[in-house]
């Protein structure tokens, strides 16, 4: 049986009682007579007139402004591809560069290589380049038009049906009729839905990546349309904002004819790209169509950034360009010079037509310029296609990383951008979210307090102390039932139907497919789409074992429940049983949780409104109840009680008498719907099935069936969050039922199997800056509108009622007994490491909620700060709350956090945690993940004022700063003592000991204040961080002032939306794959499925990506300086007449052929540590840090020695041809090959990994050069006349001179370098150097090794008296704090307190009822916490933090303690 009130029956009677004008009919919105109509600002606003035969002139005025639906994403056309694609080429300022020294080789006066050799390197890469952008663009040319031509159906005015259309036939106010599995073709305000609640299910995976579907409604008004939708009845205007880029953000309104208005927003609009799903038919106007459509204006495509390497790449090239122009002034003087020398004009030297000579100065000018025609291989512009090559096979084997991929969930890690992998080997900072991100976000109730009453659930405790065994369990016994159920409900329907027909809740058939498993095969790095996560998939993470002593109350608050009547409403008193009904109510209402049935089609039967069945039913259940009250006053419930069967029989036997229409209509439970926004997906038993005809089940065995019983699987819930989804599997668990909700209702069966269907009027969901949710109800037994508050401590605790406004004493009393027990029942949870929420209630009467609905409807329909208007009407309705009780949810860290943190503390790496929980419950996570010791020394800043906050920053600086001084030694040179450094995050002198919390609110403070400086200072003293009740925005401001400020490699990684612009704030951004949808993969760099994958990709894949990077582009630089060098050495003997030695032919494929493989296979594949190795010392990280492999002083140093390679690889080969009569090429050839050699061997000891690819390549390019040269000699005979190369190398190979300087030069070139490295890993202390010679030991030495090592770099423990907190237990007032900042080096001075003081204030209270810790939780604090306040500063030592222990829990839960300032 279903008790419900419609609400629009009872919005129609405060119509009439108040004197409200007739609004047009929910059922039949589309009749209203047509008036006047007003202007509008189309510049600001955008309006929209539909196509039908009423507005017909103005939809044609107004649709000529707006674009239409045709999308062109190509480029180029048949006649603007040449010349466009060419413009475009040359924005690149290297091919600038190469057009630029093309064009001064045309010069006659300047031609240094032959005019078509020298263009056709330029042509080649242009032609190339080309021909790929072209091809591009035909794909997308090709992908338009058949995007174009999709077929959709469209409504024709004249015809007044729908006609199959094109996409790109569709205008702004047509009417799409749109099927399902049907992609939407523009932005379309969805207006009729062929479900009968007024819901459209979409797919998005398009726009966002996510797999499951959302819930899209039709306008207020239209939802109840029980005809189809007939688009020449639609006389309403749309307006609406102009088109953004925002997908979750829209705002608008409708105008009726009668000049009122009817707000929507984006839980209406149907966006471009989704897919139509599980809804036969939806009909919608079209509101942005074409490159307007959202869609359309976030296609902008990845975003670009540098990396460090880049950047610091970059500015050599600036040098390499200043060398460049050294050398080349150089060779203009030397030819000025050398024209000097002679008398007269040089024999070679050729006079113009007019028989003159040039100037001096002007010969110069020219000289320089074609030494740089010459030299130009010394801008290693080829460099850039390198590292993009490189970058692309190091990312190919980061994505295919076994260890990087997660089984659970069938995702790999995804690299979404492919030119910063080299910075994940360079981070210093790590910002964190704490949910979803170092948790599981598998939210499990935990334990509750209801009425200042806690009940810890000890039973279910228990359970979840062996997860492992109960998941394995439950995901089989999950897998069968849903299997084997599913076909016994297949095979007799009827039977099973029958054997429910005492059960008060019906269901009829649906085109929803039911659920019939969620096992699927799993295969790398692949998701199916069509089966799409589904979260508490196992009994342990959805089953709730109740509380006995809770479970029996709820047994006595379900049956005073139902003697509740309009004519007898709930009393304002804070009774227990009312309190418990109201408490589980809230659970299982106050949320955005939709239901769907697992087994079988959900019911879409909308309760129809009827006083006359609604006011027979009430009175019936009335006298039942009182008769079933009296029986239990003389028997027990559990002997004698009648069952629930009967209770149902007879209900169903009274309401039949009455009439049984109306008893088909109020006895049906509709059924929600399987999904929505949230994408969170949960399945779940349904236990209230086993009520059946004849079993003779009582209410007591009912109550108690969910916790020893398993029934048949029911219900499949969806939830936004998996905190929701947790709350509803709490309520289930106490037979309080979600069975359905609809955007009008929502029924919720009670323990005795009644369902009860509450009209739901509105609903405020959950945002970030309210940090709570609300509906409002019109109770079903009562008719009472009920407010039902669920939200964070912090907030809720503000929002109730003041006691002292309370009349009665004795309430006063009981109000201020049950926040201040409830209080400490959610400190106890917190310091557990639960998340908690605190359930509020509020009764607010018919005259009141009628002046709210009218503001709220008003901010639905305004444009202006709508957002502003909505927040201003939510917290008008919730305040004056009544506390009902609050939740405990566990959420379990991941496996691997713990020795993850710990790693990447070992490596250097200073990490953040940035969440919005409360502080207590971070606290407590922290030390659980290791983030914090339990020896380290926290300081917990709390304040809002900025002058407290300065005072408070300035004496902890004071205080960290005098314990660095003990713990350094002074640094004198000739006896006078330096000064001390600036701590760093790489700097030894950091504390290792100190810990920094802090808040919301103090991080206000600090940015208000200007005390960023000082804030930074104190965190660089302290090597973890938690900031509590952060708000993204503050998330995104931090991550932004340590980035900048301290110009560091930051990296920011979360799985949610509200992480998002931490993410994009960061140099690396990572999302995390998890329960919240997709928002932080798509704006993410990188996205992986557990936090235990970054150790591995920043101490393995980062450090090898930066190793190689760093290392080839110094490579690359050594080896176009050593190769021109050649060049400018030969100046010197040619009068710097920019003549060469070598073969044009032979230079360019030098660069291109010889050795432009090997620093390829360099950079992709080289490994100078094996990856177990680099797991094993995490201290190896450090030298990313520090830019080891990639600095200024390695650029000049790899400078220095291409300089002196190149004199060695000229001058030896001059001196020992030095006399001989060779002509110029036969001169070249063996400095060629030497060169050639000299570089080759080079690269061959900078590679520390050794494979079969690096051997192949580098012998490769070795014999292709031999090969290549000899076919060129023999075959060309005039190619570079009047000096050929012809039989060069062949000559050469019968010359001994040619044998001998190919093998001393690159020996002596190489000796230097040879000598360095050999010294550098003998006597040198880099840790490199030390680790690359321990990776070659055998494995059992290897072992010993890097234990030794370990041990070696373990840091010493801190003398105890040289701890901060083994000072004398002190305060410092506020008027202390505002007073002054302290100036000198000692400490302020502080008034002791007495131990014993303490002890008794800690340690005297009454102890908890659940084995917690003892005293009050208020003024506790944990063993060396430091703990900074508003008015004062607190600093406790371990012996007195030891008066009180807590009871020994498990090892994820540390009982943190905190003080209350």
């Amino acid at each position: 049986m279903a008790l419900s009130v419609d609400s629009s029956w009872h919005r129609w009677q405060w119509r009439v009682r108040d004197g409200f004008p007739h609004c047009p009919s929910e059922t039949t919105p589309l009749l209203s007579p047509e008036k006047g109509r007003q202007s509008y600002n189309l510049t600001q606003q955008r309006v929209v007139f539909p196509n039908n035969s009423i507005f017909h002139q103005d939809w044609e005025e107004v649709s000529r402004r707006y674009p239409g639906n045709r999308t062109c994403t190509t480029k180029y056309t048949l006649f603007t591809f040449l010349p466009r694609n060419l413009f475009e080429q040359f924005h690149r300022w290297a091919n600038l560069y190469f057009l630029f020294l093309v064009i001064l080789n045309w010069m006659p006066s300047m031609e240094v290589f032959h005019r078509e050799i020298t263009m056709l390197p330029l042509a080649i890469v242009l032609f190339v380049i080309m021909i790929k952008d072209g091809m591009e663009d035909f794909k997308r040319h090709r992908f338009d038009k058949a995007i174009n031509c999709s077929n959709i159906r469209i409504y024709e005015r004249k015809e007044q049906t729908y006609v199959q259309k094109c996409w790109k036939d569709v205008r702004v106010g047509d009417f799409i009729q749109m099927k399902c599995n049907e992609i939407v073709p523009a932005d379309i305000l969805l207006l009729f839905s062929s479900d009968p609640n007024g819901i459209c299910h979409l797919e998005t995976a398009s726009l966002d990546g996510e797999t499951n579907l959302k819930q899209r409604c039709v306008v207020k008004g239209f939802s109840q349309q029980e005809v189809q939708f007939e688009p020449e009845l639609f006389h309403n205007t749309i307006v609406c904002e102009k088109p953004n880029n925002h997908l979750n953000k829209f705002k608008g309104y409708m105008e009726h004819p009668d000049q009122t208005r009817t707000g929507f927003g984006c839980e209406s609009l149907l966006l471009r790209g989704c897919t139509i799903r599980n809804t036969e038919m939806a009909v919608g106007i079209v509101i942005y169509a074409g490159h307007e459509t959202k869609a359309m204006l976030n296609n902008s495509g990845p975003r670009y950034k540098r990396s460090k390497i880049e950047r610091r790449m970059n500015i050599d090239i600036f040098f390499c360009i200043g060398i460049l122009i050294l050398m080349c002034l150089i060779g203009a003087v030397g030819h000025s010079i050398w024209n000097g020398t002679f008398e007269e004009h040089p024999p070679f030297d050729v006079p113009d037509a007019n028989g003159s000579f040039l100037p001096s100065a002007l010969g110069g000018f020219y000289m320089f310029l074609t030494m740089i025609i010459l030299l130009q291989v010394l801008i290693p512009i080829s460099l850039y296609v390198s590292i993009e090559l490189v970058k692309l096979g190091q990312v190919f084997f980061l994505s295919n990383d076994l260890d990087l991929y997660d089984e659970e969930t069938d995702l790999s890690i995804q690299c979404r951008a492919l030119n910063i992998a080299e910075d994940l080997g360079q981070i210093q900072y790590i910002f964190s979210d704490k949910t979803g991100t170092l948790t599981e976000n598998k939210m499990v109730f935990r334990r509750c307090t209801i009425m200042g009453s806690e009940y810890s659930h000890q039973e279910n405790a228990k359970r979840l102390e062996t997860p492992k065994e109960l998941d394995s369990d439950g995901e089989e016994w999950t897998q069968y039932q849903c299997l084997s159920f599913s076909a016994r409900w297949a095979q007799d329907p009827a039977t099973m139907r029958s054997q429910k027909g005492a059960q008060p809740l019906r269901r009829s058939q649906s085109a929803r497919v039911p659920i019939q498993g969620h096992y699927r095969q799993r295969s790398m790095g692949h998701r199916e789409s069509s089966q799409p996560p589904v979260a508490f998939s196992s009994s342990i993470e959805k089953d709730v074992t109740p509380d006995k002593n809770l479970l029996t109350k709820v047994r006595d608050a379900a049956l005073w429940l139902e003697t509740l009547s309009d004519s007898r409403p709930a009393k304002a008193s804070l009774s227990t049983t009312s309190s418990i009904a109201d408490f589980f109510l809230a659970l299982t209402i106050c949320n955005s949780v939709m239901v769907s049935t697992t087994t079988e089609p959900r019911q879409r039967v909308t309760i129809k409104p009827s006083s006359k069945a609604l006011g027979t039913s009430l009175e019936k259940i009335q006298q039942l109840f009182q008769k079933l009250k009296l029986l239990s006053l003389s028997q027990s419930f559990s002997s004698t009680a009648p069952s629930d069967t009967d209770l149902g029989e007879s209900l169903g036997a009274n309401v039949a008498t009455t009439d049984s229409d109306e008893r088909d209509d109020a006895s049906v439970c509709s059924g929600g719907d399987s999904t929505d926004d949230g994408g969170y997906r949960s399945s779940m038993w349904d236990q209230g099935d086993i009520l059946e005809s004849g079993s003779g089940t009582s209410l007591e065995e009912a109550l108690e069936a969910p916790a020893t019983d398993l029934a048949r699987p029911e219900f499949c819930y969806e939830a936004e969050s998996p905190d929701e989804a947790a709350l509803v599997h709490a309520a289930h668990a106490y037979s309080f039922t979600l069975v359905s909700r609809t955007p009008e209702q929502v029924t919720v069966r009670l323990p005795q199997g009644t369902c009860l269907t509450f009209s739901l009027l509105c609903t405020l969901g959950f945002d970030s800056v309210r940090k709570r949710m609300s509906v409002v109800v019109r109770h079903p037994l009562t008719g009472e509108i009920v407010v039902y508050t669920k939200g964070a401590d912090s907030v809720i605790m503000d929002l109730l009622e003041d006691p002292a406004c309370v009349p009665d004493i004795n309430m006063e009393k009981k109000l201020r007994k049950i926040r201040a027990r409830t209080q400490k029942h959610l400190d106890l949870y917190a310091r557990d490491g639960l998340r908690t929420l605190c359930i509020a209630k509020k009764v607010v009467s018919e005259e009141d909620f009628r002046r709210w609905a009218s503001f709220r409807r008003e901010a639905e329909a305004s444009l202006d700060n709508r957002d502003e208007l909505l927040m201003e009407t939510a917290q008008h309705l919730e305040n004056q709350l009544t506390l009902l009780g609050a939740t405990g949810i566990e959420d379990r860290l991941q496996e691997g956090v713990p020795d993850t943190i710990a790693t990447l503390r070992e490596a250097g790496i200073q990490l953040w945690v940035l969440t919005g929980d409360k502080q207590e419950t971070a606290v407590n996570i922290a030390h659980s993940c290791r983030l914090l010791n339990q020896t380290d020394t926290v300081y917990t800043i709390n304040t809002e004022n900025q002058e407290t906050c300065e005072s408070i920053l300035n004496c902890a600086l004071e205080e960290l700063k005098q314990f660095r001084e003990l713990q350094k030694p002074d640094r004198k040179l000739f006896g006078f003592r330096l000064p001390s450094k600036t701590p760093s995050i790489t700097s030894e002198a950091v504390v290792p000991e100190a810990g920094l919390v802090i808040d919301g609110k103090t991080l206000n403070a600090i940015f208000q204040g200007k005390l960023e400086k000082k804030f930074l200072e104190l965190t660089q003293y302290c090597r973890s961080v938690l900031c509590c009740r952060s708000t993204p925005l503050q998330k995104s401001m931090i991550v932004k002032l340590v980035r900048d400020k301290l110009r560091v490699m930051t990296l920011s990684i979360g799985d949610g939306a509200n992480d998002v612009s931490m993410i994009q704030a960061a140099d690396i951004g990572i999302g995390i794959s998890g329960q919240e949808g997709m928002q932080a993969v798509m704006s993410s760099d990188f996205a992986i499925t557990r936090f235990k994958h970054l150790k591995k990709l920043l101490l393995v894949h980062g450090h090898w990506c930066y190793s190689r990077l760093a290392r080839m582009v110094v490579y690359y630089l050594y080896k176009n300086v050593c190769y021109v060098n050649l060049l400018f050495w030969y100046q010197f003997f040619c009068g710097f007449s920019s003549s060469t030695m070598i073969d044009y032919w032979q230079m360019i494929f030098f660069n291109l052929f010889f050795t432009s493989l090997p620093p390829l296979v360099f950079g992709v594949l080289d490994k100078d540590i094996s990856a177990e190795t680099l797991l094993a010392l995490p201290e190896l990280y450090k030298s990313g840090q520090n830019s080891e492999c990639y600095n200024l002083s390695t650029f000049w140093i790899s400078m220095v020695d291409a300089f002196y390679q190149s004199l060695i690889c000229f001058f030896i080969p001059y001196l020992a041809y030095k006399g001989s009569d060779i002509d110029v090429f036969t001169f070249g050839t063996p400095i060629n090959t030497i060169s050639l050699t000299t570089i080759l061997l080079h690269q061959a000891m900078e590679m520390k990994t050794w494979t079969i690819f690096h051997g192949v390549v580098l012998l490769g390019s070795f014999l292709m050069y031999f090969l290549v040269s000899l076919l060129y000699n023999a075959t060309c005979v005039i190619c570079n006349s009047p000096t050929n190369p012809y039989w060069v190398m062949e000559g050469q190979l019968s010359n001994p001179t040619f044998y001998l300087v190919c093998f001393l030069t690159p020996v002596v070139a190489l000796l230097p370098r040879y000598f360095f490295l050999s010294l550098q890993g003998t006597c040198g202390k880099s840790l490199i150097s030390k680790a690359q010679k321990i990776d070659k030991l055998p494995p059992d030495k290897r072992n010993l090794e890097i234990q030794s090592w370990r041990s070696r770099q373990r840091p010493a423990p801190v003398p105890e008296v040289a701890r901060p907190t083994h000072h004398p237990v002190s305060s410092i007032t506020g008027q202390d704090f505002s007073a002054s900042t302290p100036k000198s080096s000692n400490p302020p001075k502080r008034k002791h307190v007495e131990e014993s003081v303490l002890h008794e204030q800690r340690c005297g209270t009454e102890c908890m009822r659940d084995d917690s810790c003892s005293g009050d939780s208020s003024a506790q604090l944990s063993s060396g916490e430091h703990l900074l306040g508003p008015n004062r500063i607190m600093a406790y030592s371990r012996g007195q933090t030891d008066m009180c222990r807590c009871s020994k829990r498990s090892s994820h839960r540390r009982s943190q303690s905190s003080l209350t300032i």
